[in-house]
C-alpha cells in the first residue's frame, strides 16, 4: 500500500474512535505492574498471576478466534495472546480493526507459557493508549540509514535493541563514576554554562548576547576555572559532570556539545590523578563490562595491567627518533618540523612543535592504556612547572585506542606565574590564535586569596562510553548528536 494511503487509513481509524467517544489520546494513565524482563525472570512465581503491562505493539498476527501480538517496553518484548473468548467479541473486533503495529497498548492478563514454550500474557483486557499516525520502518529491514537513525533517535530506539542497550550502558557508566567518586569523598557540584570568559581549554567558544545585561556572553568550553574557585573556597574534593560547548568540527570523536567530567582534589598532584584514573577506569570496566578486559573494534583492551607511563619526549623519541631534549630553541624545532614535513604557524614555539610531532608520530601507536606525561609549558597555560625543568609542566594525558581519554595537571596555584601565562595567551590571541585563553581577573583574584596544591583532571565521558560499549562514533553514544539542519 502506498505511504499516503497508510497514513490516511491510520487517521481514519483515529477519527472513527474519536467520533465514538473512544479517543485514545484522552487516556491519562495506565497502572503498570510488571515489565517484560521481570515477567521472564520471575516466571515461576508469576505463572497464573494477573499482571498489567504496557508498551508499543511491534508485531501482530490476526487469526480466527485467537491472535498474537507483542508488546515492547523499556526492558524488551513480551508476547500477548489475545483470544475472543477471553476479551469478548467486541474487544476482539476492536483489536483486529483499530490496534496496529506501532500503537501504544495496555494489557491486563495472566502469565502463562505457550505450547511452543514462550512466556506470554493471556489478555483479559486491552486498552489503546496512543494511536501511532505514522508507520514504523518495515520490520525485516528495520532502521539502518545512519542519518535517519541520528535524526529520529526515537525511532532508532524502538527498532534497534542494541541502541537501547548502549544508552542504558551509558547511564550505568555515569552512575558508577559517581559511585566511585562518592566512595573517595568527592562532592558533586554545578557551575555556570553561560560565562563572560570561556577559559580552561584551547578551543573556540560559541558566543551569544545576554539582552537583560546588554553583555556578550559565551558558552563554557570547560569546567576548570570555576571548580578551582571552589578549591580556593576550601571544598577540597569536587567534581562536575556536564555539557560543554566548542565551536569546532564534527567527526567520529568530536561533537560541538559533549559531556565532560572534571574533578579537583586538594593536597595531591598529577601522580595522584594517575592513581585515581587508573583505579576508576579499572573499576568501571569491572562494573559495566564484567571484566578488566574488553574488546573494541576487534582489539582486546586490558585495564587489568598497570597502565604504561612515558614522557611526551620519550614517546616522540621512540616513534619518530627525534630527541627534543637535545633541541636547543624554537628555530631548531621549526627546522626539524620542516625536515619532517610537519606544518606549523609562525607564532608556534618549540613546545608547540613538540606537540605537533607527538600528534603526527605517536597518537596512532597508543592502543593499550598509556599515560603521556610532562608536556611543554607552551601548550599548558594552567599547569604547574616541573621543578627540575621549567620548560615542561606536571601534566599527563591518558591515551587508549589512539584516543586522548583525559587530561590532568598538577594545578598552577601561583597567581604571579598564572598572570604571566595568561599574558602569553593574550598575545597568542592577538596574533590570531582563536583557541587561546584570555586573562581571567576574577580567577587570578581567587588564586591570590590562596589555592592549596591541587591535582585536577578532565575526562571526555562520551569517548569513555564509546570505548566501553564498542561504539564506532560519538554520535552513537549521544541521544541527539549535532546535525546540519534539513528542510522539513
Amino acid at each position: 500500500m502506498p505511504q499516503e494511503d497508510i497514513l490516511a487509513v491510520k487517521r481514519e481509524k483515529l477519527a472513527t474512535l474519536q467520533k465514538e467517544g473512544r479517543d485514545p489520546f484522552r487516556t491519562t494513565k495506565y497502572d503498570v505492574t510488571h515489565h517484560a524482563q521481570e515477567i521472564r525472570d520471575s516466571f515461576d512465581s508469576l505463572e497464573g498471576q494477573t499482571v498489567r503491562v504496557a508498551g508499543r505493539m511491534m508485531f501482530k498476527r490476526k487469526m480466527g478466534k485467537a491472535s498474537f501480538c507483542n508488546c515492547l517496553d523499556r526492558s524488551g518484548k513480551i508476547q500477548i495472546y489475545v483470544a475472543r473468548d477471553s476479551v469478548g467479541e467486541a474487544a476482539y473486533d476492536d483489536f483486529k480493526k483499530y490496534m496496529d503495529v506501532g500503537d501504544i497498548v495496555g494489557v491486563e492478563g495472566e502469565v502463562f507459557r505457550t505450547q511452543a514454550g514462550e512466556i506470554s500474557v493471556h489478555a483479559k483486557t486491552l486498552t489503546l493508549l496512543s494511536k501511532a499516525l505514522k508507520p514504523l520502518p518495515e520490520k525485516f529491514h528495520g532502521l539502518t540509514d545512519t542519518d535517519t537513525r541520528y535524526r529520529q533517535r526515537y525511532v532508532d530506539l524502538i527498532m534497534n535493541e542494541e541502541v537501547r542497550e548502549t544508552f542504558e550502558k551509558r547511564s550505568r557508566i555515569i552512575k558508577e563514576i559517581r559511585n566511585f567518586l562518592d566512595g573517595r569523598d568527592f562532592i558533586e557540584v554545578e557551575t555556570p554554562m553561560l560565562v563572560t570568559n570561556a577559559g580552561g581549554a584551547a578551543a573556540r567558544p560559541f558566543e551569544t548576547h545576554f539582552n537583560a545585561l546588554n553583555e556578550d556572553m559565551k558558552l563554557r568550553i570547560s569546567l576548570e576555572l570555576y571548580l578551582k574557585r571552589l578549591i580556593v573556597g576550601g571544598m577540597e574534593r569536587v567534581y562536575e559532570i556536564g555539557r560543554v560547548f566548542r565551536n569546532e568540527g564534527v567527526d567520529t570523536r568530536h561533537n560541538p556539545e559533549f559531556t565532560l567530567m572534571e574533578l579537583y582534589q586538594a593536597y595531591t598532584d598529577y601522580y595522584g590523578m594517575m592513581e585515581l584514573t587508573e583505579s576508576m577506569f579499572r573499576y568501571l570496566a569491572e562494573k559495566v563490562c564484567g571484566s578488566t578486559k574488553f574488546t573494541y573494534n576487534g582489539i582486546e583492551i586490558d585495564f587489568g595491567k598497570p597502565f604504561e607511563r612515558m614522557t611526551m619526549n620519550e614517546c616522540i623519541k621512540k616513534y619518530a627518533d627525534v630527541d627534543f631534549d637535545q633541541v636547543a630553541d624554537d628555530e631548531a624545532a621549526k627546522a626539524l618540523a620542516r625536515e619532517h614535513k610537519i606544518e606549523f604557524e609562525d607564532f608556534h614555539k618549540k613546545g608547540d612543535i613538540v606537540n605537533l610531532f607527538f600528534e603526527a608520530y605517536c597518537e596512532e601507536k597508543l592502543i593499550q592504556p598509556t599515560f603521556i606525561m610532562d608536556h611543554p609549558i607552551e601548550i599548558s597555560p594552567l599547569t604547574k612547572k616541573k621543578p627540575d625543568d621549567p620548560s615542561k609542566v606536571e601534566r599527563f594525558e591518558l591515551f587508549i585506542n589512539t584516543w586522548e581519554m583525559c587530561n590532568a595537571y598538577s594545578e598552577l596555584n601561583d597567581p604571579i606565574d598564572q598572570r604571566e601565562r595568561f599574558a602569553a595567551q593574550d598575545a597568542l590571541a592577538a596574533a590570531g590564535d582563536e583557541e587561546a585563553n584570555h586573562t581571567d581577573e576574577d580567577f587570578l583574584n581567587a588564586l591570590e586569596i590562596g589555592m592549596p596544591p591541587t591535582g585536577g583532571i578532565g575526562y571526555g565521558v562520551d569517548r569513555l562510553v564509546m570505548l566501553l560499549t564498542d561504539s564506532p562514533a560519538i554520535r552513537d553514544v549521544l541521544f541527539f548528536p549535532t546535525l546540519k539542519s534539513i528542510s522539513n
